[in-house]
This record gives C-alpha cells, structure tokens and sequence, in this order.
C-alpha cells in the first residue's frame, strides 16, 4: 500500500490547503443546514403514477354547475335534507367521498398509492380534518357563519356510486334569505371543477372554498406524509403569480392571511402530494392561509415526546363572492404535473403545475438528474435503486478525464514544490503583513505559470461534483417515483437504512477516498484531519438521511476509489509517488539533522 500514500509537504502552493478546509467547512455547512431543513423521511416509495391528461372539465359539464348558480334568489323556504347520506365518486385514479353534512369531503383516497402501514392512502386525516375542517368546505371572515356553513344537511343531486365524468350538486337554504349551491364536476383525471356560491337576501356573501388541513397530516399518528419522524412539518404553502411561483414552510405560514390575486394556481403540498386551486380567473382571485397546530407524539414507546406541530391550509375564493376554480388532488408527478395547466389570458393555458416541486437551489441541475434518472429506470433498470447506481457510473464516467486533468496538474505542482519551498524560505523572515510578502507571491506564481501548473486544477473536481451532490441530495427525496421503492436491503430509497449498512459503508468508502487521492502542497496534519473527518461526516449524515442519495454517494466512492487505483498505477501515478517518497526522505533527513 506504499505507493498510494500521500507524503505532502507543508506550504506547497498554498491554494490547495485553504481550498482542501474550505472544502471541509463547505461540506460541514451544508450538511448541518440539510439535517435542519430536510429530516429524514420514513414514508414508504411508489412506482410511478398513471400519466394522466390534466384539464379543465369539458364546457358540456361545466355548463350545467354554471347554470345552477348564475342568479341565485332569495328563498323564502328552507332547504335541507331530513338524513344524513354518502356520495361516492370514483374514477381510477381516486374514490372521493362526499357528506350531505356540510357538503365537504370525508374520506380522498389515491387509488395508486399506500400510506405507510400499506393501506390505501386517504389524503383527509379523520382526527385532524374534523378538528380544523374537511376539504371543500367554506371560509369565511364570520366564524359564526362559517359554522352556519358546515352543519346544516344538504340536498345532494345524487347519492350512493356517481358515474365519472359527472356531476354532483348541494343546495341549502335556512328560510331565512341565506341560500348556499355547490357544484362539483368530474373527469377521468386527478382535477375536479368546484363552483360555488353563497347569497344572503340575494346579494352575494364573500365566501372561499378551502382546504383546511394539508394533504394526509398526521396520518397513521407517528409518522406520515404531513410529518416526518423527527418532528418537522414537511408541508408548505405553494403559489404562483404572474409566473413566479413560492414555497412557504409550514412554520412560516401566518394563518388568516388574505392575499388578493392574481394567483395562476395556489394551494397545499407535503413531499409527495397536494392540494392546488386553479381559479377560472386568476386576475380577481384571493387567498387565504390557514395555520393551526397539533400535539404530535413522537416515536414508538410510552416515553415518546410529545411537540406541537404546525399544519397548514389554504382557502381559494373570487373578490366577486363567486368561486369557480379547478382543484388538483393527487401526486407530485412531474410527467402529471406538466400537463395540468393555469387558465392563461383568452382561454390560452397558463402556467403548468410543474414548479409544485421544488427542487431547490440547484433546480435545473436536479431536474436534469431526475429525467436522466427517469430515462435509466425507464428503458434500463426498471428498478429506481439500480438507476441510481447506473446513473452514478455514467456521471462518474464522464467525470474521469476532468479527474485525469486534475492528477497531471496535482504531478506539476510536485515537481516544482522544491522551488517553491526555497522561495518560500527566502521570504520567511518577513511578516504576513509585510510588503515583502507580495513579491513572494509573484514569484510563485510566475513559477506556476512557467512550468504550466494550474493553481485552480485541483479545485474544478470539487466545481463539478458539489453541485451534482447537492442536487441529488435534495431532488432524491422529494420525488413521489422513490416512494415505496427498495432497492437489496433498502425498503425505501426515501427513508434512512434500517439496517445502517449503508452508513458504514459510506465511512469506509469515505475514507479510502481521502488516502488515495494525491493532495500535494496539503499539510500532512490537515491531510489526517480530513481523512477522519469527512467521512465521520458523510456517515453522520447518511445515517439520518433518505438512502436514495446516500446510494448515490456511496456508489461514486466506489467509483473514485477504483479509477485512483489504477491512476497510481499509471506513468503519472508512479512519478508521483517516487517524489512524494523522495520528499519524505528528504524531510526525514532534515529532522534527524535538526536533532
């Protein structure tokens, strides 16, 4: 194994050691940052949902809602059911159920995804929904009417199994000049058409349709899609306007916060699924956010804590009093979400979905990768674990000439550390302040230029590599394809190792990267502290964080470690290690001299 240590000497070149801790600190950083902003998530991956033509609902179906509700009269005469009944709307995609109680949704279930105990995941939490609100009912600035609103028994168009595409109505009147109508239309898609409308004496009571809890909070109690098993709220307050579209945690949600338009779409999300109003006119629509908190227990025993956490909600309405909007419920697909669109100046589409997920600060680069990734599993893999692997190679692959560059730089700035170390001795009386000191720098680099050494080549690796890093790390666990998928020991490529195997590996793989890769002019005491401490690091952050990028890692250590192995053993690889052997002679002499 001789041959593949790294001897370095102190002070050759400078740049490469402040660049080797910078490094370090960028990595710490980053890490402690991604350890508070994205928790480890314990949701179980799903293959990859049905791509399904989003539109609005033909104007055959829409005709009839619009009809029922464009002049509303007064009623003398009350309206309301005598027994509470069940509507249930079901297409392949989803099976809605609708209470004349309120007129709102009890029970949303995704036909194509599971919850974490493997059961057909319901978007609408019973415990949570029935203390904040159920889905489609209506928002007011009068608490005392907003109630009116939810208790009375509607009369409902129909009952039992509807037929899809269809529609489905509510009517309540109290005899008194309050008159409520709320429509729904239905398609084979995850979008549903809401029209609504509330008069007092005729005149139009300024109401918005809602969404009060986000989609499946606290389901199956210690851990669900609304939070993750550390504790943190996952779900956020998404918006569009003029194109521009925001991501608002659920901590920083205000609740009650009305926000006029104009609003392309808005709504609710956790990592996978959401909530989204797409209003027929955005120009006059206005928004409400919703903001309560509940006590949540976290972890299995009896001596779990017990914190409270933030979910959010949103209400969409038209400063008309008149709501129209379509609504989006189902999964944060990007194939999915492209094809659901806005309603756009003259009836042209707006912008699409497609922006729900963010990808964070490397956005196009983690979109990239996730298409690549898409691609791979699509015509390659057929399983996302492997795809990830493959995918890894092909990056690494095409990362193996910069890394060859990078060596042959690493190879000139060896041969001229004995110059540079003589020029550096000759200006060593001099302080650090010292104008003196500037002419040492010149000389240095004069020559760097004149034996052709990059000073920058060992850092455009680390210039390539972090940013793919960094995507994946973020795009891996916010994409619903990962959901419920495995991958050898892996359950969930979104979810920690159970197991911990992986974070081993990684501390292993870590580290074998740090004692083969040549750092010349890198003090040999930072060389050691790096060798130990990124992969204490990396291993730190794989135990707690989704698998899927801690696969992607591991995997490229792999891969770098091999392709070093055999760059040592190249021309390259071998002068280097001579004068790196012959540096550590040299050194060795000097001590015993000085002794």
């Amino acid at each position: 194994m001789a041959e593949y240590t790294n001897p370095n000497q102190k002070g050759g070149g400078g740049f490469d050691a402040n660049s080797l801790m910078l490094t370090a600190v960028v990595f710490i950083v980053f890490f402690l940052g991604l350890q508070h902003f994205f928790p480890k998530q314990t949701q179980e991956s799903q293959q990859l949902a049905q791509n399904a033509q989003q539109t609005a609902p033909p104007a055959a179906e829409a005709a009839p809602v619009a009809a029922a509700v464009s002049a509303p009269a007064a009623s003398a005469h009350a309206k309301a059911a005598t027994a509470e009944t069940e509507t249930v709307v079901e297409n392949e995609l989803y099976r809605i159920t609708f209470s004349n109680h309120g007129a709102q949704v009890t029970s949303w279930i995704l036909k194509k995804y599971k919850d974490t105990q493997g059961q057909p995941l319901d978007l609408v939490h019973p415990d949570t929904a029935a203390k904040f609100g159920y889905p489609f009912s209506l928002y007011t600035y009068d608490a005392g009417l907003t109630g009116k609103l939810t208790q009375p028994l509607y009369v409902a168009s129909a009952t039992g199994p509807l037929t899809v595409p269809g529609t489905l109505s509510f009517d309540y009147a109290d005899g008194n000049g309050l008159v409520v109508h709320k429509a729904f239309s239905f398609d084979q898609s995850y979008v549903v058409h809401a029209d609504t409308l509330v008069t007092q004496n005729g005149a139009p009571v300024r109401t918005l349709l809602s969404w009060p809890v986000g989609p499946n909070a606290l389901r199956a109690g210690r851990s669900g899609i609304g939070f993750s098993s550390a504790g943190s709220a996952t779900e956020q307050l998404d918006t569009m306007q003029n194109a521009k579209e925001t991501h608002v945690a659920a901590a920083k949600v205000s609740g009650g916060n009305t926000l006029n338009g104009s609003f392309d779409w808005a709504g609710i999300s956790d990592l996978y699924f959401g909530a989204v109003f797409l209003p027929d006119d955005p120009q006059t629509s206005t928004l409400v956010s919703i903001n309560n908190s509940v006590s949540v227990a976290l972890g299995d025993t009896k001596e779990a804590k017990t914190v409270m956490m933030p979910v959010v909600g949103a209400a969409m309405g038209d400063l008309s009093g008149h709501t129209q909007t379509r609504v989006y419920v189902g999964p944060k697909v990007l194939e999915i979400l492209k094809q659901v669109h806005a309603t756009g100046i003259n009836g042209a589409n707006g912008p699409s979905l497609e922006k729900l997920i963010d990808f964070g600060f490397f956005g196009p680069i983690a979109k990239f990768l996730f298409l690549a990734l898409f691609f791979v599993y699509q015509h390659i893999t057929g399983n996302w674990g492997w795809a990830i692997v493959v995918l890894t190679v092909i990056i690494n692959l095409a990362l193996l000439p910069v890394r060859v560059s990078t060596m042959k730089s690493a190879l000139k700035m060896q041969r001229i550390q004995p110059q540079m170390e003589q020029i550096k001795a000759k200006y060593a009386k001099f302080k650090v302040t010292d104008p003196k000191r500037g002419e040492m720098n010149q000389e240095i680099m004069k020559l760097q230029k004149d034996n052709g050494v990059n000073m920058f080549g060992g850092c455009i690796p680390n210039l390539l590599q972090f940013p793919l890093l960094i995507a994946f790390i973020t795009m891996l666990p916010k994409v619903t394809e990962l959901r419920l998928q495995h991958w050898g020991w892996l359950p969930d490529l979104t979810a920690p190792d159970p197991y911990h195997i992986l974070p081993i590996v990684m501390i292993i793989t870590s580290f074998l990267v740090q004692y083969y890769m040549p750092s010349p002019g890198v003090d040999p005491q930072q060389q050691k502290m790096m060798a130990f401490m990124m992969p204490a690091i990396s291993g730190i952050f794989v135990w707690n964080y989704a698998s899927g990028p801690g696969l992607y890692w591991a995997t490229g250590n792999v891969i770098m470690i091999a392709q070093q192995m055999i760059m040592n053993q190249t021309g390259v690889g071998r002068e280097m290690k001579e004068l790196a052997a012959k540096r550590a002679r040299r050194k060795a002499g000097t001590i015993q001299g000085k002794r």
